[in-house]
């Protein structure tokens, strides 16, 4: 063998090697933020089961001024399970089959995804599945679009050394947003949209702020009132923020970098003015540091839909982790 068939064959072999590895590697998930897609026959479609699947996932979002479903559904007949359909990071298949089934496959055609496997021997089976497992099912594609969106954020990011210094914490905030005001224990940033704005607010305040044992959303409130009261105002005199009473917020407690958390989430707008729109704010339990670290996203697009905007701010919140002292 020459030299020149002993190059050929390193070549060839490498390439048939690259080949291989790439056949083994899954397909990337690709389609817009908060979309699934519904694998079942038209025929249960148009029925009670797939009323049954709009009223559990394309429910209202909590804390939006307007109505806006939690996902947008693409439903697709059961011989369309091939090609871009399979694509989505997260797949609903329904069908009557022989036995009552519910199942998760992770990464099933394409990463990242969530597969759901749901089949029953008559209607009332499929849909009392789907009414046990929805939300958990929500909560997992949440949870997947939540990092989609970070690792998103993740490609150009603001500098992270002025907010670590100031709050020892990390936390991915995409170019973009820019520094409106900083004070000691207070910053704010903001990204102009066409149409509006969305704002992350970060500030720290003492442990007994909230009163674990008491009201907490009376607590969270009046916390979020007096930082507006502070900060954050409209052109004109007596134009601060404040969250709207019209409509109470929502409360729940939660979990972040492993600290204990109260999510509020609402509608703030602000005091002798007609600009209004939806927040979401985490107060972080954080006795290392002797304080409640509290990031709050808020949004003003009185034109466009806002669940995705404040997706996008829940996202970045979501992000956040503690610096050890």
């Amino acid at each position: 063998m020459n030299k020149t068939h002993i190059i050929f064959f390193f070549v060839s072999l490498l390439l048939f090697s690259c080949k291989k590895e790439n056949e083994a590697l899954p397909r990337k998930t690709v389609g817009k933020i908060n979309t699934i897609s519904v694998i079942i026959d038209d025929q249960l479609w148009n029925g009670d089961i797939g009323d049954s699947i709009r009223n559990k996932f394309a429910s209202p979002v909590i804390g939006l001024p307007q109505e806006e479903p939690l996902f947008n559904i693409n439903q697709y007949p059961t011989k369309l399970l091939e090609g871009f359909m399979t694509d989505t990071r997260a797949i609903i298949v329904v069908k009557k089959a022989e036995e009552n089934k519910f199942e998760i496959r992770k990464d099933q055609y394409a990463s990242p995804q969530n597969v759901f496997h749901i089949s029953g021997k008559t209607g009332a089976d499929i849909i009392s599945c789907i009414e046990k497992n929805a939300p958990k099912m929500i909560q997992i594609i949440k949870e997947g679009e939540i990092l989609e969106t970070q690792k998103i954020n993740s490609q150009t990011l603001i500098d992270p050394k002025v907010i670590g210094n100031k709050f020892h914490i990390s936390v991915q905030i995409p170019t973009g947003y820019v520094y409106v005001l900083q004070k000691s224990n207070f910053m704010w940033l903001k990204k102009e949209i066409i149409g509006g704005n969305n704002s992350i607010l970060i500030y720290q305040v003492p442990l007994n702020t909230i009163n674990r044992k008491g009201d907490l959303i009376s607590c969270i409130v009046k916390m979020r009132d007096s930082i507006g009261n502070l900060y954050i105002s409209g052109k004109e005199p007596n134009t601060n923020m404040l969250t709207e009473e019209a409509y109470a917020p929502y409360l729940f407690k939660s979990n972040q970098d492993g600290k204990e958390a109260y999510e509020t989430k609402g509608t703030w707008q602000l005091n002798n003015d007609f600009m209004s729109g939806p927040f979401i704010n985490y107060a972080i339990i954080d006795p290392e540091y002797n304080r409640i670290l509290v990031l709050e996203g808020f949004c003003y697009a009185p034109s466009k839909d806002k669940r995705d905007l404040m997706h996008e701010l829940e996202a970045i919140i979501k992000s956040v982790t503690i610096n050890k002292r």
